[in-house]
């Protein structure tokens, strides 16, 4: 998502809130920065405009002295996750610089959420693609197997993209346009309308408009 400044955050879980005639919306909490500006980058150095940021710190015995030399000039001892926002303007902002949830968000705003879905492992066709499966009666013998994947004589293959089993989950999800319910920057908490994709703890990337 090119020059969309944001955030980065930790999905704390799910709840609700109530407006003042009683009517319930479900939103995610998520625990948004602050986040440590880590390096500039530019077109004439980098080729392109971005900066990194950090976010949810950790000891300096936990990182490697690769990473803690990188860290020196913003003066952080370590964090978990390290991300890239494109920006339009990198002049606007300096290593060692604190992003703060109040600068990006404010109630009401539309933003963009990307996180990792959760896992499932290796799923058959029913479950990952919503298969309707054989018949249940004991002489069926075709339960939940895909049946046929294609002709022997022509094409004499599988086309790529077929619906198979394999791996379910673990993928890289946008969501667009997802509502700002509340903000709470004391607390570095902010609400958002409805499910994101991913765990408990779960990094979110949050994208300001």
């Amino acid at each position: 998502m090119p020059n969309s400044m944001g955030i980065l955050g930790k999905k704390v879980g799910m709840t609700r809130v109530y407006s003042e005639l009683g009517q319930a919306t479900p939103v995610t909490v998520v625990e948004a920065g602050p986040c440590r500006v880590l390096q500039v980058k530019n077109v004439a150095a980098d080729g392109y405009n971005a900066i990194q940021v950090g976010f949810s710190e950790k000891k300096s015995s936990r990182v490697n002295k690769a990473i803690a030399g990188h860290l020196k000039k913003s003066e952080s001892e370590g964090f978990y996750f390290i991300k890239e926002f494109r920006v339009t303007d990198p002049g606007e902002y300096s290593v060692g610089q604190d992003i703060t949830l109040d600068t990006v968000l404010k109630v009401g705003d539309l933003v963009d959420i990307q996180g990792i879905s959760k896992g499932k492992g290796f799923q058959g066709v029913i479950k990952r693609y919503g298969f309707a499966g054989g018949g249940a009666g004991h002489g069926s013998n075709f339960h939940r197997a895909p049946g046929s994947i294609g002709c022997s004589a022509s094409p004499a293959r599988v086309f790529k993209g077929k619906k198979m089993p394999g791996r379910m989950g673990n993928d890289t999800v946008l969501r667009k346009n997802v509502i700002v319910i509340d903000v709470r920057s004391e607390e570095n908490v902010v609400l958002l309308k409805g499910p994101l994709p991913g765990a408990k703890n779960g990094l979110l990337k949050i994208f300001s408009k």
